[in-house]
């Protein structure tokens, strides 16, 4: 599976393009979805599923360095759940590092390349032209070759273990590989 058949994936599923419409409606700098949203959606699909697994919400990620509010992220999910029912979790990645203890993020991408797996930092926004662009900064390889590993197993494999066994992925997704490094 390519970036460009994840677009096509994305493009023909209806309820992602009306989720993605309304997150750009915000007009959030430097938005993305991620986790789920996609890594769902090409699970589901590589698994053959025609019904789409359940999200637990959705979250959108944005770099607004000048307004690091953590009261105006609820509001866009308030307001983003009046235009659309679904649990939105929106987050600047502007003040994440803080709650991560990390080094400060530089970009929403930065911010989604510091999430505890590989698959879950592939996102996607909707441009102006209505053009979709993927942002995925360790690839697609993993995604599509159903492996899951941690991005940081050094720091994070405690929480990596957690998640694993809290998400319950390999009973929901039985193709996925599990691994516990980086390295193949």
């Amino acid at each position: 599976m390519t970036e460009k058949e994840i677009l096509e994936l994305i493009k023909k599923d209806e309820w992602m393009m009306s989720i993605l419409r309304t997150a750009r409606s915000l007009n959030l700098p430097d938005w993305i979805i991620g986790a789920g949203f996609v890594r769902n959606k090409v699970w589901d699909h590589l698994h053959g599923y025609t019904k789409r697994t359940p999200l637990a919400d959705i979250d959108l990620i944005y770099f607004d360095p000048a307004h690091i509010d953590e009261l105006q992220e609820k509001e866009y999910d308030k307001k983003l759940h009046q235009l659309i029912d679904v649990q939105w979790s929106t987050k600047n990645q502007a003040r994440m590092h803080v709650i991560n203890g990390n080094t400060p993020f530089t970009s929403a991408e930065d911010g989604l390349a510091h999430w505890i797996e590989t698959p879950t930092c592939t996102g996607v926004r909707l441009l102006e032209n209505d053009a979709l662009e993927l942002i995925a900064p360790y690839g697609i390889e993993d995604l599509v070759h159903l492996r899951v590993r941690p991005v940081n197993p050094e720091k994070d494999i405690t929480l990596y273990r957690e998640r694993v066994a809290k998400k319950k992925w390999k009973e929901i997704w039985p193709k996925l590989e599990i691994l516990e490094s980086r390295s193949a």
